[in-house]
């Protein structure tokens, strides 16, 4: 017999709060082993010569990356005066100021805003662990991220990462692949073939991922291309069994890092586990202006996609002079929180999550 259909609509049901007591519980757990993993990573900086700094998270530029977002705000004067600040994205520029000012191995466990992110390995509020190594090179960061992995895996309790259903052995070497390599291996796409002179060739590009049958838009530029074919065809397959270190991104797509040997390719690499990005780690680019221009590269790509753009930090490309060579890197704590417990969201590992 058929039912009459309600007059009264259909609510959809509402997630608890996380101060809900059974849901707090559930997620419990998770933030203790969160607790675990970050006292056993300050030891081992501690003991690898690390000093742990403290940077501002008030910046008068967020961050320079064309496809970051940052919150606003504004500083007002007991005179009424009124001056535009963000919400870093990033502690980069400050902690490279301390590289200028003599510092030599610093980290900071530092609290981070993005705007325009949110799904379950993205939060608007999160943790970065950055740590810098002065007049060392790169491939050191590659040799702190194995021991890192180690670390937080024993302070767990686990013998494996896990992120939907993918698992990795943090006790592992990690594989070693360039960018190019992988894109030879997962996509069939000659990446390098692509940089003649070094110059992007958008046409040559849209090719080969067309081949790849990658759909490219008409308005696509090769950044947009190399980046489409990174999430469709490669991520998913690195750090699956043991972690990957994806490593010699091109120079176009490594505004803060300094050339390699191949200058078509920059001193970049980054750290995946499960399918997931962990960490991005540059030999450092110490020249202001090459800097400058890079980063006013970005701004007008920003301006361009989404008509904004944020002020340079004229501080940090003074700063830049005085700071040694170096490198340096940002590992996401609490996505390495997540594959340690298995959590299959960002909010579990979370104590205070946004609604």
């Amino acid at each position: 017999m058929a039912q009459t259909p309600s007059k009264t609509p259909t609510i959809a049901p509402v997630a608890s709060p996380f101060w809900v007591a059974h849901v707090h519980a559930d997620r419990r757990p998770f933030l203790l082993a969160r607790n675990r993993i970050v006292s056993a990573l300050r030891g081992w900086f501690a003991g690898h010569d690390f000093v742990e700094v403290e940077t501002g998270a008030l910046q008068v530029s967020p961050g320079n990356e064309t496809h970051l977002h940052a919150f606003a705000t504004r500083l007002t004067t007991p005179d009424g005066t009124s001056t535009r600040l963000y919400l870093r994205t990033s502690p980069e520029f400050a902690c490279k100021k301390l590289l200028a000012a003599g510092e030599a191995r610093i980290v900071e466990f530092a609290k981070v805003f993005r705007n325009r992110e949110r799904g379950a390995l993205h939060h608007p509020e999160f943790t970065l662990v950055e740590w810098y190594r002065a007049r060392e090179p790169y491939e050191a960061l590659m040799t702190d991220c194995a021991a890192i992995l180690a670390c937080a895996a024993e302070a767990a309790g686990t013998k494996e990462l896990t992120f939907r259903g993918r698992t990795a052995d943090p006790f592992a070497a990690p594989e070693r692949l360039t960018v190019a390599e992988a894109f030879t291996r997962f996509a069939g796409v000659d990446l390098l073939a692509t940089l003649p002179g070094g110059e992007p060739d958008r046409e040559g590009l849209a090719r080969a991922a067309r081949g790849a049958a990658i759909r490219i838009g008409d308005d696509d530029r090769w950044g947009d291309i190399f980046s489409r074919v990174l999430v469709e065809r490669i991520e998913g397959n690195l750090g699956i069994g043991r972690p990957t270190i994806l490593d010699r991104y091109p120079v176009h797509q490594a505004a803060l890092a300094r050339p390699a040997q191949d200058r078509r390719e920059a001193e970049r690499f980054e750290l995946y586990a499960c399918g997931v990005e962990l960490a991005n780690g540059f030999g450092e680019l110490t020249d202001p202006i090459e800097q400058r221009a890079r980063l006013e590269s970005e701004m007008a790509e920003k301006e361009r996609i989404y008509g904004e753009r944020y002020p340079l930090d004229e501080d940090f490309l003074a700063a830049l002079a005085a700071m040694p060579q170096a490198c340096g890197i940002a590992l996401g704590l609490d996505r390495l929180v997540m594959l340690a417990t298995g959590a299959p969201r960002i909010e579990q590992v979370l104590w205070n999550p946004l609604a």
